[in-house]
C-alpha cells in the first residue's frame, strides 16, 4: 500500500499525509437550519479516520441553492458554529478537512421543503426553472465567496467548488442547459464565464490564507447532443489551471471510464486530463467504484491522478481507511446492509432511509421486516 500512503504537498505547501480521499457524500441529516446533528457527527468521525482529506457534504451558499432536505448550509455567520463541529469531528482524526460549496440550481430534489423559486441559465419547461437575471448571477458569485469565508474561519482547512453532477456551475457550462444569448451563453467563452468568475471570487476571498486548499468538482461529460464534451472539459480544466487552485475533482461513476467524444474514445477521460495538465502544478482527484483498497491501489499506480476519493467503499465501510493502511479487504461490504439498522451501519436514520427509496418496494418490505428483528 506504500503508494497509497505517500505523502503528498499541494502547490501552496500544505502537506498531505497520504492519497486518500473521502468523496463528498450527502448526509440528508442537517436539521432544520442547515446545522450539524449529533448522527452526522457520529457518521463523519470514524469514516475520517486513516484519510488525508475529507471533503464535506455539498453545503448550500444561498436559500436558493438548497437542493435537498437535511442540507448543511454556510449561508449566514451564524452558520459558522455549526461548521465548526464538522471541522473538528474531521481534524479528530488527524485528517485535513474541506467542505464543498453547492448550488443546486433547477437540480432540486422533492420535498426539500425549500419554497424558493427554481433557477437556471435558462427557462426550463420541465422543472419550472426561470432563468437568473445578471444580477443574481453576480450575487451568486459573491454568495459562493462569502460561504468560503465561512468555512475557513470555521476553521475548515479548504473548500471544493461544486461544478459537477449537473448543478448549477455544470448547468452554465452546457449548451444543452444554457441557451442563453448575453455574455453568460453561446460560445464556450460565454459558458465558462459564470464557474470562472466564482472560481475568481472564492480565490480572492480565501486570498489572506495562502494554505487555504481551493478545489474544484467537474464533471466530464454530458450524454444530451448538445451536452459537455471532453473538449468543453478540456478548455475548464486548462482554465483552471491558470489560477491558484490546489486540485481539479473529476467526478465519474467509474474511475476508467473512457471518453464519449471529442477526444480518443479508446483512452480514459481521467488519462486524457492528466495530460491536459501536464506541467500544471495542480493535483487531479479521480473516482469511481474504488471500494477496495486493492481498487484504490491500482488506480493510484495508473499514474493519472494524484489522488483517490472514495465514495461507496467508505459509506459501507467505516473503517475503509484504517483497511489501507494493511491491504485488509476481508468481509468488506459492498453497500450498506440494509437489513440492519442505521446504528448499526454507523449512519443517520435519514441517510438509510434514503438507500431504501432505491430498493424495489416488496424488497423493501422485506428488509424492513428483518431489521424489525435484527439490531
Amino acid at each position: 500500500m506504500s503508494n497509497l500512503l505517500k505523502p503528498y504537498t499541494f502547490n501552496n505547501g500544505v502537506e498531505v499525509k497520504n492519497r486518500l480521499v473521502v468523496a463528498p457524500m450527502t448526509h440528508w441529516s442537517s436539521d432544520e437550519n442547515g446545522h450539524a446533528t449529533d448522527a452526522e457527527l457520529d457518521f463523519i468521525r470514524p469514516r475520517a479516520k486513516g484519510f488525508g482529506i475529507f471533503i464535506a457534504a455539498a453545503t448550500a451558499v444561498n436559500e436558493q441553492a438548497i437542493g435537498f432536505r437535511g442540507e448543511p448550509s454556510a449561508i449566514r455567520d451564524e452558520d459558522i458554529p455549526h461548521l465548526k463541529k464538522i471541522a473538528d469531528t474531521i481534524h479528530s482524526q488527524n485528517t485535513l478537512a474541506v467542505i464543498q460549496l453547492h448550488h443546486s440550481g433547477k437540480d432540486r430534489q422533492p420535498n426539500t421543503g425549500n419554497n424558493t423559486e427554481l433557477v437556471a441559465p435558462s427557462a426550463d419547461s420541465v422543472t419550472q426553472a426561470r432563468e437568473m437575471t445578471v444580477a443574481e448571477i453576480k450575487q451568486t458569485v459573491a454568495d459562493f465567496a462569502a460561504a468560503a469565508k465561512r468555512a475557513m474561519q470555521a476553521g475548515f482547512d479548504g473548500v471544493e467548488i461544486h461544478g459537477a453532477n449537473n448543478y448549477l456551475l455544470q448547468q452554465f457550462l452546457s449548451a444543452h442547459h444554457n441557451q442563453r444569448t448575453d455574455e453568460y451563453g453561446g460560445s464556450l467563452e460565454n459558458r465558462l464565464r459564470f464557474p470562472l468568475e466564482v472560481t475568481d471570487s472564492v480565490i480572492d476571498a480565501c486570498k489572506d490564507n495562502p494554505q487555504f486548499i481551493i478545489g474544484y468538482r467537474l464533471t466530464p461529460e454530458e450524454s444530451h447532443e448538445k451536452g459537455l464534451t471532453m473538449a468543453d472539459t478540456f478548455a475548464l480544466v486548462e482554465a483552471l489551471a491558470e489560477r491558484d487552485l490546489q486540485y481539479i475533482h473529476i467526478s465519474l461513476q467509474g474511475f476508467y471510464n473512457k471518453a464519449r467524444r471529442n477526444a480518443d474514445v479508446n483512452r480514459s477521460r481521467l488519462e486524457l486530463i492528466r495530460e491536459k495538465l501536464h506541467g500544471k502544478n495542480v493535483a487531479l482527484i479521480g473516482v469511481g467504484k474504488l471500494n477496495t483498497p486493492e481498487k484504490a491501489l491500482a488506480a493510484i499506480n495508473t499514474g493519472w491522478v494524484d489522488f483517490v476519493a472514495i465514495g461507496m467503499g467508505v459509506l459501507a465501510n467505516p473503517d475503509f481507511g484504517e483497511r489501507c493502511q494493511t491491504g485488509n479487504s476481508q468481509k468488506m461490504r459492498k453497500m450498506p446492509d440494509l437489513t440492519r439498522s442505521a446504528k448499526f451501519n454507523q449512519m443517520p436514520e435519514a441517510m438509510l432511509n434514503q438507500f431504501m427509496n432505491f430498493v424495489p418496494k416488496p424488497l423493501r418490505i422485506i428488509f424492513n421486516f428483518i431489521r424489525s428483528f435484527r439490531s
